[in-house]
């Protein structure tokens, strides 16, 4: 199979779909791997260290989405190279269609088969594609949480650990996945006092086992939510619905009650986020003030540290990789249902239930889409 990989083009995105020692290993498979001119300049990875491993590189994005029968990316494709797709192609990358109408329609109409690796399954129902930029995510929004709270970027003054004397910042995570497990790690690491809400007794009594008593963990209702956001300095959100639209659990009114300055890090923003102010930023221009309280958005958090989530991405999606390439993408669909919960469009069809109700498609099973028994 020939594989592409091009350069990102988000607002400061420096990640690349596949290291040279993906493509060393891939070729070592018996394929094809292209790569975009400078596809890693931003991580220090020349196109001379991709073209020992094997691959060729080409110069311009439009000759590399002609030729390819696989396009491996990191972020969404944007819309002038969702125009570059065509049928019978393959796209594998992270996608977030429930909250992004324009990407859902144009690959639509492309007729590609698009993969997204954040509804990929694992044997236990996790989502094995998604979880490194989790963890990413989540240890950075407690960084860009303590940055947000100095008071030249608008927050309150607050330092997160406090000093002698000094009480330290109360941090409140709503969301004990990954992405609030990290987020957990971080601010206790850095001496916060930290409060986790979370639905699930079973996940709430698990990091109640790994973090002791120094967490505060509490069962999420309205009541309890609204109580600690109100007495927060740091607030993350780290909720998922996997594939749809977050629900937005913190409103407008409630900010109103905040402390001035205080801050929000929508780690969910990818999903639409699940402040009801939230807005997607970008690392250029990462904050907004409402109603006198910080908002963190950026949409593509892991982007900012890209040679560690660059690696750590790899390793998670190569085998995936290798199994659309060894088996082509309908026999590798077709015998891996894991892989198939990754399946959001396919030649023209909404092909994964929670986009299809999100954005008002009709929904097509995966395994209809693609002629399966």
């Amino acid at each position: 199979m020939l594989i592409a990989v091009p350069k990102e083009i988000k607002n400061n995105e420096f990640r690349v779909g596949l290291t040279p020692a993906s493509v060393r290993e891939l070729i070592g498979q018996g394929h094809q791997v292209i790569v975009e001119t400078q596809a890693s300049a931003g991580i220090g990875l020349t196109d001379d260290i991709y073209r020992t491993a094997g691959a060729e590189i080409v110069q311009t994005a439009e000759e590399l989405f002609q030729r390819a029968e696989m396009i491996v990316k990191v972020k969404e494709p944007q819309p002038d190279e969702c125009r570059m797709l065509r049928e019978g192609q393959v796209l594998f990358t992270y996608l977030h269609l429930a909250p992004d109408p324009q990407q859902t329609r144009l690959l639509i109409e492309s007729g590609v088969t698009a993969i997204a690796y954040e509804t990929v399954t694992d044997h236990r129902g996790g989502l094995p594609l998604l979880t490194p930029m989790s963890e990413v995510a989540g240890r950075m929004s407690i960084q860009a949480g303590a940055n947000c709270l100095e008071k030249v970027h608008g927050g309150s003054g607050v330092l997160l650990g406090g000093v002698a004397g000094v009480a330290p910042a109360d941090v409140v995570v709503i969301g004990g996945g990954v992405v609030g497990t990290n987020a957990i790690l971080m601010a206790m690491g850095m001496g916060a006092r930290v409060t986790v809400l979370d639905r699930s007794l079973e996940r709430l009594r698990a990091l109640d086992m790994q973090f002791g008593s120094h967490l505060n963990t509490i069962y999420s209702t309205a009541d309890m939510l609204e109580q600690y956001v109100l007495n927060a300095d740091l607030v993350i959100g780290a909720v998922l619905v996997p594939g749809a639209s977050a629900p937005k659990l913190v409103t407008r009114e409630m900010l109103k009650g905040m402390r001035p300055g205080s801050v929000l890090v929508d780690v969910a923003i990818d999903q639409g986020g699940c402040f009801e102010t939230s807005r997607a930023t970008t690392h250029a221009e990462p904050t907004f003030i409402v109603e006198n309280i910080v908002h963190y958005c950026v949409a593509n958090m892991p982007g900012a540290v890209p040679h560690t989530s660059t690696f750590a991405l790899n390793n998670a999606t190569l085998p995936f990789v290798s199994r659309l390439a060894n088996s082509g993408s309908a026999k590798a669909l077709a015998g891996d249902h894991n892989l198939l919960a990754g399946l959001n469009v396919h030649r023209g069809q909404v092909t994964y239930e929670a986009v299809a109700q999100s954005l008002g498609y009709p929904y097509v099973p995966a395994k209809q889409a693609l002629g399966i028994d």
